[in-house]
């Protein structure tokens, strides 16, 4: 009771680690599609990724040896 000759009274308050607060709720249905066989579904490349990664093996296979082709 700090104050008290004062007439008021300072509340009483807790300080929290970050690292101690309870974590927010998970969305329930972002769980569940999540744990479903493959997750929210396979992502493709696109179709330029897929370009740069053939450009790159290409690139690759010549530096080894042209001739393995």
């Amino acid at each position: 009771m700090a104050n008290k000759g004062m007439g008021t009274r300072q509340k009483l308050s807790f300080r929290v680690e970050p690292s101690q607060r309870t974590a927010k709720p998970r969305n329930p249905v972002a769980v569940a599609a999540q744990q479903r066989a493959g997750g929210a579904g396979p992502h493709r490349k696109s179709q330029s990724g897929e370009r740069q990664q053939l450009k790159s093996e290409l690139l690759k296979k010549l530096a080894d040896g042209g001739d393995k082709l």
